[in-house]
């Protein structure tokens, strides 16, 4: 029997309510397939973390880390700890640190999920963001000099390596073909690029596009400029498959794409390492939501979409899909269970215990 070791960071705010909620619906659905251990360490890294020890995690914590076969992630962010600071210390020190250089981010229009767009149904909107999750726009490189004189400088440099943009387009390729192949996707690759004014690092993307896209001719693709594929994704999101983009530029589309399918209360996202030499690493879309943190209505069904995430990329794929049709009831569901977000009044655990008890 597989077991699973799992590094549990709930973090700031409502992942500490989050979270737990998608371990009970993990372990539910443990009990009720069987074939599968998950041994679950919780780790208090975050901003508490931080104001007795000056950083969001130890000094070895990316070392700690790679004893374990994924991680499972709330969110950071608390008025204590500056923004930057506690994002760079956690998320972006793990993507980096244990190369998750893919983030998927699925937006599918689910059942009783509700779609600001008019006429869009269920099953329409289907697509997903690959974004280049350890380099470009947010990598680490940079500087201010003349401080706090009006002779100021700042430069954000962004950073593009032709082995992350080959492997990342290629990765979106591969997710193209391999949703055609199951009758999922369309078979069709969108790259997200803004070559016609950066004219070094996105000319460079799209090169690079050009070349990779050459070794997939079953796979339909094109490229839309950034701000054409945010038009495209309000005005017919149900025309996207696969949309493939720089690190700031997924980012960007992603969080609109959880609009578009729903709210970011729903929405997961996979931080990759998909040579899985490192574990790869899940969480919901949501921040720490200081504003409702300790009410008990945060909306959980983001946790539980990443945990079924990560089940499915330990290779319990079937167990994912069971969790995945759970939250698909409770949604559709007229009387089932809705926190304040969805227009219910449930609390935060009354929906993990419904998605528990439904599975």
């Amino acid at each position: 029997m597989a077991t699973y070791k799992i590094a549990v960071m709930a973090g700031d705010g409502i992942g500490n309510e989050t979270i737990p909620e998608a371990l009970k619906v993990l372990e539910a659905a443990r009990k009720k397939f069987g074939g599968f251990e998950l041994a679950c360490t919780e780790l208090p890294w975050n901003s508490d973390f931080y104001v007795k020890h000056g950083r969001m995690m130890p000094e070895d914590g990316i070392q700690q880390l790679k004893a374990y076969d994924a991680i499972l992630f709330g969110a950071v962010g608390d008025a204590r700890v500056p923004e930057h600071v506690s994002v760079a210390q956690t998320i972006l020190a793990m993507r980096r640190g244990l190369d998750q250089w893919a983030n998927i981010r699925p937006a599918r229009l689910l059942p009783g999920a509700p779609c600001p767009l008019k006429d869009k149904q269920p099953g329409q909107i289907d697509f997903v963001v690959v974004r280049e999750n350890t380099e470009g726009e947010y990598a680490d490189v940079g500087g201010n000099v003349f401080a706090g004189t009006e002779n100021e400088i700042s430069v954000q440099s962004a950073v593009f390596t032709r082995r992350g943009c080959e492997r990342i387009i290629r990765y979106g390729f591969d997710l193209a073909r391999k949703r055609k192949a199951s009758g999922v996707g369309k078979g069709q690759l969108i790259s997200v690029s803004k070559h016609n004014a950066q004219r070094h690092s996105q000319v460079f993307w799209h090169r690079v596009f050009e070349e990779v896209r050459e070794q997939y001719p079953d796979i339909e693709s094109r490229f839309l400029y950034v701000d054409a594929a945010c038009m495209d994704m309000v005005r017919k999101p149900e025309t996207f498959d696969v949309l493939v983009a720089s690190n700031l530029f997924g980012d960007i589309l992603t969080d609109l794409a959880g609009v578009v399918v729903g709210g970011l209360g729903i929405a997961p996202s996979a931080n990759l390492n998909p040579d899985r030499v490192a574990p790869s690493m899940f969480e919901p879309v949501h921040g720490s939501a200081p504003d409702i943190a300790g009410k008990g209505i945060a909306n959980p069904l983001g946790s539980v979409m990443a945990g079924a995430m990560m089940l499915d990329f330990l290779g319990q794929d079937r167990v994912a899909q069971a969790i995945v049709k759970s939250v698909e009831s409770v949604l559709s569901d007229p009387k089932g269970p809705k926190t304040p977000d969805f227009g219910g009044k449930a609390k935060t655990r009354e929906i993990g215990d419904e998605l528990a008890r439904r599975l």
